[in-house]
């Protein structure tokens, strides 16, 4: 038995034993593919294993920052980010609302939600793919009430990014509704029976109870959501491959055009670390915007 000079040694160091396997395997897998990420942004580097990184200082930032292209991407990025996410705060928010109710069956509509979340993005992809198809099922529900010329959905430049966003918000809407639905459970009866009596039903109630307590869960969704806008790239590599004309490439779906198509990975590391401390920005606004309403409560 350790002696009552060592217990207190190796108490402390327990927790940090349990913590260990999960820490080396954060560190091999995520901080160290970070740095290396890093260090080659500032290198000439491609696949050819024969030859070292050869250290270039800031250009390929310079390249960054004339790249057309990437700046393209970048506005198309954060065009989805506002596209998608509104819709993915608000609307699981509605339809938690509804299945938060004790009746029969409620359990297979909270199924029926959540079933697209387990549904590989592949399949998904593929499927709303040919529901897009010149002669898919869309086109012929808009032919069958006289729509006969179609919508070009993933070959017209003008929708293809947002033909894509509604596979992700399809998506995503179980999802977020079962955050929503666990806050709602919290929220004790007593408060909407007491908006009750001074006149607050239906719809209200919910504006004057539900939204204000909900809160916290309603940033966790929009940061959620957001960080997941910005690293969008299966929906597009299925589905349109960033065409037609560029128009729905993303800044992942660029990063992942430069490694593994043109072979340029000092390039690709560069272009993933703006899109580092683009989604660090977005993370600190809001977290500001969060402790700003905390403190002003």
């Amino acid at each position: 038995m350790p002696s009552t000079a060592t217990r207190p040694i190796v108490q402390r160091l327990t927790p940090y034993l349990f913590l260990a396997p999960a820490a080396i395997a954060l560190i091999l897998t995520v901080f160290w593919p970070t740095l290396q990420a890093f260090y080659l942004s500032f290198t000439q580097y491609g696949y050819d294993l024969t030859q070292a990184p050869q250290w270039v200082g800031p250009a390929n930032l310079q390249r960054l920052w004339r790249d057309p292209l990437f700046w393209k991407t970048l506005g198309q990025t954060l065009l989805y980010l506002v596209c998608a996410v509104p819709i993915l705060v608000a609307v699981p928010l509605v339809l938690a609302v509804l299945v938060n109710r004790q009746l029969r069956g409620i359990r297979w509509f909270r199924a029926a939600y959540y079933t697209p979340v387990v549904i590989s993005m592949v399949v998904a992809g593929l499927a709303w793919k040919y529901l897009y198809a010149e002669n898919g099922l869309f086109n012929a529900l808009l032919a069958a009430i006289g729509f006969t010329d179609g919508i070009p959905w993933l070959t017209s430049p003008d929708l293809a990014l947002f033909s894509v966003a509604i596979v992700t918000i399809w998506k995503g809407l179980g999802y977020y509704m079962t955050i929503y639905l666990a806050g709602l459970q919290s929220i004790p009866e007593d408060l909407y029976e007491a908006a009750a009596l001074d006149g607050s039903d239906g719809w209200q109630r919910h504006w004057d109870i539900t939204v204000p307590l909900m809160r916290p869960y309603l940033v966790l969704v929009a940061v959620i959501s957001s960080l997941s806008a910005m690293k969008v790239f299966e929906e597009v590599f299925v589905m349109t491959q960033g065409g037609p004309l560029d128009s729905s490439k993303t800044v992942v779906y660029y990063l992942y055009e430069q490694a593994f198509s043109r072979q340029d990975m000092s390039y690709a590391c560069t272009i993933g670390l703006a899109l580092f401390l683009a989604i660090l920005l977005l993370s600190l606004v809001n977290l500001s915007l969060t402790w700003r309403r905390e403190a002003d409560e």
